[in-house]
């Protein structure tokens, strides 16, 4: 089957989940294609995507992708779920296969365009272990995206922050860059969208260092989104609130521990 071997000493590598990308796959291959060409001229990388149980050609359109000359010579990684799983599902499976020394994860969809995925990587410096795209940054922005999309991630990104204690604006991005120590080292339980806030979060609570990089927020070019709002506001509400018993028992601690 083409697109499932493992590749070796690789230097970056690119996972992007799909549910019912049959649409999309075409605009992904003309956008990703050339970025992966400019990567590879300096990068050994290799291409993830994981079909996350769709119902459409979506696994057939990336085994063409897979097997054709379109996102470059470099090696593609192909993984199935033959049920739907969720987004934090469909993120495991691809950090399993992903053999990169960096790790960068985006929506297949082109809300944040691959173009910048160069500037992106740039912001992974030394010192740094994650680089979060961040829209809610002033510097930052979105474009088309419906309202309701924006009250959920901009609260949970506020509720986040408060949290957490940082000075990150943007939780909710799926495009990102991650040194592999983090992806080896953090763990997350959602099967949903709430991974991509709970993924981020464990790993500042875990000490690792987090930059953002400022960008443009884009609404979907093709196809709809996948996101059940209500079930998603849910599953935040739950880990929120698991986040601050958290953070309450570390305080309790700390202050236990306090010599009279």
């Amino acid at each position: 089957m083409p697109g499932t071997s493992v590749s070796r000493g690789v230097d970056l590598s690119i996972v992007i989940p799909c549910h019912n990308e049959e649409e999309g796959l075409a605009d992904l291959a003309q956008q990703l294609g050339p970025v992966l060409e400019e990567l590879r001229a300096t990068r050994r990388v290799e291409l993830v995507l994981v079909d996350d149980g769709s119902s459409d050609a979506t696994w057939e359109r990336m085994q063409q992708l897979a097997g054709g000359l379109v996102l470059g010579t470099g090696p593609i990684l192909l993984r199935r779920h033959q049920q739907n799983q969720g987004l934090g599902a469909a993120l495991r499976t691809g950090f399993l296969a992903a053999t990169g020394q960096i790790i960068v994860t985006t929506d297949s969809d082109a809300t944040y365009r691959f173009s910048e995925i160069p500037l992106l990587l740039e912001r992974l410096q030394s010192g740094i272990d994650v680089v979060t795209a961040s829209p809610y940054h002033p510097q930052g922005g979105v474009d088309g995206v419906p309202a309701y999309r924006l009250v959920l991630s901009r609260g949970s990104s506020l509720i986040y922050r408060v949290l957490v204690g940082g000075q990150l604006h943007t939780y909710t991005a799926l495009f990102r860059a991650y040194r592999r120590d983090v992806i080896r080292t953090v763990t997350f339980k959602a099967d949903g969208f709430l991974a991509v806030a709970e993924v981020l979060v464990n790993a500042i609570l875990a000490g690792y260092r987090v930059a953002e990089y400022p960008t443009v927020l884009h609404s979907r070019v093709a196809g709809a989104s996948k996101a059940k709002l209500a079930r998603t506001i849910a599953a935040h509400v739950r880990f929120q609130l698991a986040v601050l018993r958290q953070r309450l028992t570390m305080g309790a601690v700390k202050v236990s521990r306090t010599p009279a």
